[in-house]
């Protein structure tokens, strides 16, 4: 999974940066974006894999060793209000970019998965499912994951009632009924149809955002 990296330290590139980005899909909570830095070379390689593959427990192990070995992680949040602003496309893209802007030293190279960053004044490629064969993007997703799901945990406690928690904000039916009953929560993104629909007062089930 290093080939990538391997071939951009050999062409003298030093801080090469993984970057994914975790809830693009859900009704409700921020979009994460997580970029990771490894030094070149790395003598220790971790058996990452797209987070969605992994288990929580495995997520959760993989994000402690991914923080010990990487040179740098950072990590950018687009919350719902702004979200809902811009729109869901363009969040990925802002919290993608504040990800990389959290890295310091600064990334000199970012592989991307699925996209390109705008306002990333270094060199990047982006990759289809980047997160199943580049190491530093695999890494980069599991602390999205992670990042997003204890995010969505402190959530639930904040607002009782729709098991944000367990579903993580997805369009879960017993996350649609939770909406149902309760309405909608400040955690919630009011662009999205299913929400907005019932901030209309319209409350026919199964659209998409």
């Amino acid at each position: 999974m290093m080939r990538l990296e391997r071939l951009l330290w050999d062409l003298g590139y030093s801080r090469v940066a993984g970057v994914d980005e975790a809830g693009l899909g859900p009704l409700a909570g921020p979009v994460i974006a997580a970029a990771v830095v490894f030094e070149p070379g790395a003598s220790r390689v971790l058996e990452v894999d797209d987070s969605k593959k992994l288990t929580a427990s495995r997520r959760e192990e993989l994000e402690v060793e991914i923080r010990e070995e990487a040179l740098a992680v950072g990590c950018g949040v687009v919350e719902v209000d702004e979200l809902d602003r811009i729109g869901v496309y363009q969040a990925g893209h802002e919290a993608m970019r504040r990800a990389l802007e959290a890295i310091d030293p600064a990334a000199d190279y970012a592989l991307v998965d699925a996209r390109t960053v705008p306002g990333v004044e270094f060199g990047q490629s982006a990759y289809t499912k980047a997160d199943t064969f580049i190491y530093s993007v695999a890494a980069a997703s599991i602390i999205a994951k992670v990042t997003r799901d204890e995010l969505m945990r402190e959530l639930d406690r904040r607002y009782p009632g729709y098991d944000l928690g367990r579903h993580m904000g997805y369009g879960t039916a017993a996350h649609l009924a939770a909406l149902e009953q309760l309405g909608p929560s400040p955690a919630h993104r009011r662009s999205f149809a299913p929400v907005r629909r019932l901030l209309a007062g319209d409350r026919t089930e199964g659209a998409t955002p």
